[in-house]
């Protein structure tokens, strides 16, 4: 049995309406509670309208660090969120991390992999691991998920072009019992010495998205495993991005108590990592949008990937989220 809904009036109504019956599966009654979620939505669109307006034209370089994407729901999410700036006249460039993913498919493989202060040592089985990992498929899995999204996404490396090209890398420890500083062998991990703008104003004049792995070429053609954090600074002082935005797994900078600092500058910065404040993984995070700011990118920040809409709450509403950096 059908239920009915009857508008209008009839013989005994007092008035001439036609009656009308509709089936009631056949309608929706706005609810009071849709109304509000609407009215809440409308409220931050418009908030957003000024930061829209501001930010148009304006290029931001985005890490989204493996750990960041280490469940499904989070690329999605973040492929969406990407798609949006882009649509309103940002020009997002993606770069990725992978550690997590790197490490799986090493003891897959049953290759063996040390670190040295928070770097993979890379050896040449290492090397190739890497490169099929970050520039086949996390790469082509984050493009894929911006496609879906309604994006234009492209995949390209640093050896794409010759965009990065990278030196290997020295670091030195010292003995403890000689004093003697020794340098150490990280294989084949590098950081970029010149990055090539130009690449990415054929993006920029597009609707494309570009996706980039962390992977370096070396002057002898050999390639290089570069963290992606300093590849994202590297790329964003070379053009000039109005934002550095690294998404990792920590919400931003935080003080003893467990407050979050929202804004920091650079002199507060170091002060703090001198203090022992800032410390541990988040101390090469800091440094990399230090020297950014100081090769002339706008503004840094330190965000946490894995909370929904992050990069919109950030970009588009005034209390903004994670810490800015300028």
């Amino acid at each position: 049995m059908t239920n009915i809904i009857n508008f209008g009036g009839g013989s005994n109504s007092g008035n001439n309406d036609p009656k009308i019956s509709i089936p009631l599966e056949e309608i929706e009654i706005q609810q009071e509670k849709d109304k509000e979620d609407w009215s809440y939505k409308a409220s931050v669109l418009c908030e957003a309208l000024p930061y829209m307006k501001k930010f148009s034209g304006e290029t931001f370089v985005i890490k989204f660090g493996g750990s960041a994407m280490g469940q499904n729901d989070n690329l999605k999410n973040f492929a969406r969120n990407v798609v949006l700036l882009k649509q309103v006249g940002i020009n997002p460039i993606i770069v990725h991390g992978g550690g997590p993913q790197i490490g799986e498919m090493l003891n897959r493989l049953n290759i063996q992999s040390s670190f040295i202060d928070g770097l993979r040592v890379t050896d040449a089985d290492t090397v190739s691991v890497v490169e099929m990992v970050l520039a086949g498929s996390i790469n082509k899995m984050i493009v894929n998920e911006i496609n879906k999204a309604g994006g234009k996404a492209i995949g390209i490396s640093g050896k794409d072009a010759n965009l990065i090209r990278a030196k290997k890398i020295t670091r030195t420890q010292k003995d403890p019992d000689s004093n003697i500083e020794k340098i150490l062998n990280l294989g084949y991990v590098g950081e970029p010495y010149a990055i090539d703008p130009e690449v990415f104003n054929v993006f920029e004049e597009s609707d494309m998205i570009p996706v980039v792995a962390p992977i370096g070429i070396g002057d002898n053609g050999e390639t290089f495993n570069i963290n992606a954090d300093t590849v994202a600074g590297s790329l964003a002082a070379a053009i000039q991005a109005s934002k550095l935005i690294i998404l990792s797994d920590i919400d931003g900078v935080m003080l003893p108590n467990g407050e979050l600092v929202s804004h920091l500058n650079i002199a507060t910065a170091l002060k703090m990592i001198e203090d022992g404040v800032i410390k541990g993984g988040m101390i090469p995070k800091i440094e990399t949008c230090i020297k950014s700011l100081e090769m002339g990118v706008g503004v840094a920040h330190i965000l946490n990937g894995g909370t929904d809409n992050i990069l919109l709450m950030e970009i588009f509403t005034e209390s903004g989220a994670g810490t800015m950096i300028v």
